[in-house]
């Protein structure tokens, strides 16, 4: 005998179903697929070995997390220093951003944009006793697996420029890449 208690309960349990499968089919699905902005970095991706003028500089772990929506890097320097940064496509500026911090609380913010082949990256930071200093960076995929990134910082608002750091990503060969 079906009591009136039980119809009330069953009633209960479908709408709950019910509203839970509309609010499951009325999310939207990865936003980081649906604009092709969001992949212009994915060269970066990846296992590397870097060195700066032939001499081994250390080594990059870079990972799309975040539903594809961040590229977090891992890097480890060959003299002891590692770091990290979070890089992500911002829709609401259309602009990518990083956001690098290191283990000697070093700290860099940047905003760029893919333009002419390479990923274009500005920044700022203060200085201790006062003014700015300039930051550029840019990413540029290379044949054979390879990126350049070249770091260069402005202490004159940009008249000249000096270069930091000149590297070369090589993408690390995988076991099931028919090494021998």
């Amino acid at each position: 005998m079906v009591t009136r208690a039980r119809v009330v309960l069953l009633i209960s349990i479908l709408l709950v179903s019910l509203a839970g499968l509309s609010s499951a089919q009325s999310k939207p699905g990865r936003p980081c697929d649906a604009r092709p902005e969001h992949r212009q970095f994915d060269f970066w991706i990846g296992e590397w070995d870097v060195t700066v003028k032939g001499q081994a500089a250390g080594t990059n772990s870079i990972q799309l997390i975040l539903d594809k929506c961040v590229l977090q890097e891992n890097w480890t320097g060959s003299k002891g220093g590692v770091g990290k940064s979070f890089n992500f496509f911002n829709a609401a500026t259309n602009r990518w951003q990083q956001t690098w911090v290191d283990n000697s609380g070093g700290v860099l913010e940047f905003s760029g944009e893919f333009r002419d082949g390479a990923m274009r990256f500005q920044g700022e930071t203060p200085n201790k006793g006062g003014g700015k200093t300039l930051n550029r960076m840019t990413f540029t995929p290379l044949p054979d697996e390879k990126v350049r990134q070249l770091i260069e910082n402005s202490k004159d608002d940009g008249k000249t420029w000096s270069v930091s750091f000149d590297g070369l990503y090589s993408r690390r060969k995988s076991a099931g890449d028919g090494a021998k």
